[in-house]
């Protein structure tokens, strides 16, 4: 059982942690690992971000699901169709059958949602190939045990997450190109909230008007700002 979701922004270096710094508007904690990791504290509620320092290839994002029994979890998402990466002792890392980079790891007993009065990191979208989309989808609902909801838009399917739980899975049907992770933000006014991200630093790459903005940080990794409302403390 899926008892927690975080995402991890991974980079090749520490150059745009000072962004997310900025835009969530949560504070950075002591590093780890050797100054590898770091995780973005909330205000309010438990912590569902991290940042990574990679070494090598371009800024993406990966999947952290927490759970209690992390053997017994590795050994069921490849029944579902997992394929395992690494076995990091307390740390798993497998690909789902699209190629999501996503880890299993052990849950610390998070339950508290971070909430935001504007604006709110909640959110991954899932980016799955057309081709493949259909069995993704049902790979993700049947690994965290989330029923799929549809979407007024056909390229989407929503995974309905327990309630408690600060960051929720999207699935996104793409044209072309290789599976991925973005990170999606909640707002309460998204040409309020775009252009505050641009004045720190972001570019935008599309606009689909009454919905969302698609922006690139400073080092180029793409995340999304919504017009779905965030949870209020």
């Amino acid at each position: 059982m899926v008892r927690w979701v975080t995402g991890f922004l991974d980079s090749p270096s520490r150059e745009a942690e000072s962004f997310w710094v900025a835009v969530t508007g949560w504070s950075l904690s002591r590093r780890r690992a050797g100054g590898v990791f770091a995780t973005l504290v909330p205000v309010r509620g438990d912590a569902c971000l991290r940042v990574q320092v990679v070494g090598d290839g371009v800024p993406r994002a990966h999947v952290d699901l927490h759970v209690e029994d992390v053997a017994g979890a590795a050994g069921r998402v490849v029944g579902l169709g997992a394929s395992a990466v690494a076995d990091l002792g307390d740390v798993r890392v497998f690909r789902s059958p699209a190629g999501i980079v996503f880890c299993l790891v052990p849950w610390g007993g998070e339950s508290v949602r971070p909430c935001g009065a504007v604006s709110v990191v909640d959110q991954l979208c899932l980016d799955v190939p057309a081709g493949v989309y259909e069995r993704e989808v049902a790979f993700w609902s049947a690994v965290t045990g989330w029923a799929v909801r549809g979407s007024d838009l056909p390229e989407f399917s929503f995974l309905e997450r327990p309630s408690g739980l600060g960051m929720g899975l999207l699935l996104q049907r793409i044209g072309s190109g290789p599976a991925g992770v973005h990170v999606d933000f909640a707002c309460v006014d998204v040409d309020a909230e775009v252009a505050r991200h641009v004045g720190l630093g972001a570019g935008v790459v599309r606009r689909v008007p009454g919905d969302w903005t698609t922006l690139r940080d400073p080092v180029g990794r793409e995340y999304c700002v919504t017009g779905r409302p965030p949870y209020s403390c």
